[in-house]
């Protein structure tokens, strides 16, 4: 059961629905530690306090808005608790919106929402079903780590997941990383589009979808665990200049076939063996029944 990372309630206008929040992704990651090269052993950070000169316990420790650099204004965390906010405790829907209205960039990580007990069922139920067949997310308040956030409300497998997203002041204005002017022609439009059906996937799902990188961490991990030479590096690969852009759309489409064509052929022959083993005993019952009926009018 994954860990409650935060107990509060959605607030839909008079419905509130108490929930639990818990972490929707899992980290696969390979973490490192920083030890000492001579010894090996592990370089650790203490909090030392800057007057002092001497290492302190969590238990003298607070926290503080710096006013000027001679004045700190203590903020505990009774403080942050008694928040005189309305989002303090809850998750506040503000408003609900088509999907596409919202901009993918402001939406950031994600969190199930799990009812907390039987009172909490049918309300949340209730705004699952509404989400669902309105075909709308859900904008929400609510406040964590100090601050007030926005966030976004969808249904995924009839679970309420909530999206943490950046307030609009948030994100930079990318128009001067726009490239000089140029123009681009219909036919390599039209070319682009067709690589890119010939990439599109019905789900992100199967091997080019894996995180190549911590596996051939493992890899190197292994190998030195193990003491045995390292895994043989693939030189990258030179990229080529483009000087004709159609041609090289062309080419890219003609490679993404065969690419499509291989992966295929290698999901369809995955299962062949036991196709294989199940399909021989019918096939000899026929024969020996064949045999059978052809030894009859030798017997007669």
């Amino acid at each position: 059961m994954p860990r409650t990372i935060w107990t509060g309630a959605i607030s839909f206008g008079l419905v509130t629905v108490p929930i639990n929040v818990v972490g929707a992704s899992v980290d696969h990651s390979i973490h490192f530690y920083q030890y000492h090269l001579p010894d090996q052993g592990r370089v650790r950070y203490r909090k030392v306090c800057e007057l002092e000169g001497r290492e302190v316990p969590q238990d003298e420790i607070g926290k503080g808005y710096e006013l000027t650099k001679t004045q700190v204004i203590p903020i505990t965390d009774e403080d942050l608790a008694n928040l005189p906010l309305p989002t303090a405790k809850a998750i506040e829907i503000d408003a609900f919106v088509p999907l596409e209205s919202v901009d993918p960039i402001r939406i950031a990580g994600g969190y199930y929402l799990q009812p907390a007990g039987q009172v909490a069922a049918k309300p949340y139920k209730l705004l699952v079903a509404a989400l669902s067949r309105s075909a709308k997310v859900a904008v929400a308040k609510y406040a964590w780590s100090g601050r007030e956030r926005l966030g976004l409300l969808r249904v995924r497998d009839d679970v309420l997941v909530l999206h943490a997203m950046r307030w609009p002041d948030e994100i930079r204005d990318p128009t001067e990383l726009l490239p000089p002017p140029t123009e681009v022609c219909e036919k390599e439009i039209a070319g682009a589009l067709a690589l890119m059906d010939t990439m599109t996937v019905d789900r992100l799902e199967g091997p080019e979808f894996t995180d190549r990188y911590t596996e051939a961490l493992a890899r190197i991990i292994e190998a030195k665990r193990e003491d045995k030479p390292l895994p043989a590096v693939e030189e990258p690969k030179e990229p080529a200049r483009v000087l004709d852009l159609m041609a090289a759309l062309q080419e890219s489409v003609s490679k993404a076939k065969v690419s499509r064509r291989c992966q295929a052929r290698r999901l369809h022959e995955l299962p062949q063996p036991k196709k294989k083993t199940t399909a021989r005993k019918p096939p000899a019952k026929q024969a020996g029944a064949k045999k059978t009926a052809g030894r009859r009018p030798r017997s007669a």
